[in-house]
């Protein structure tokens, strides 16, 4: 047990010297561990909250894909096999393109991130999803 010099009462302190040291070691851990995190994912370009409308004057690309799985380019129904193309061609001819997906509700996530990578793979960077504002509907 702990005493004062010359009082004869116990120290009750908690020596906070190894919290200290501990915290710092945790502190020094996290910080060399967290540029290492690897944030895998899909590349798109967010909208702001506070964004003004989009210019219309630029030509809009739209890829769409509907509840019957079928593709489209704009307003043109495309077979898958040659989507690639036909999104290779246009990103050789204009490489600053954005390129907007619009999907049916009922589409599975996995065609429209096959979507998503098809767009990527064709070499169009600037890559947005297009939905109905309002609030989500409950499942």
């Amino acid at each position: 047990m702990a005493m004062q010099a010359g009082s004869g009462q116990p120290l009750a302190e908690i020596n906070v010297t190894p919290l200290v040291d501990v915290m710092l070691v945790l502190l020094i851990i996290f910080m060399v561990t967290a540029p290492m995190l690897n944030n895998a994912g899909v590349e798109v370009d967010l909208p702001k909250a506070d964004a003004p409308p989009l210019d219309t004057t630029e030509a809009q690309l739209v890829l769409g894909i509907d509840a019957e799985l079928n593709f489209y380019l704009n307003e043109n129904e495309v077979p898958w096999d040659e989507l690639p193309t036909k999104l290779r061609a246009i990103a050789e001819a204009n490489p600053d393109q954005p390129v907007f997906v619009k999907a049916d509700g009922e589409v599975p996530y996995r065609e429209v991130a096959r979507l998503l990578g098809a767009a990527k793979q064709a070499g169009m960077p600037r890559v947005g999803l297009v939905f109905e504002p309002g609030s989500p509907e409950e499942p």
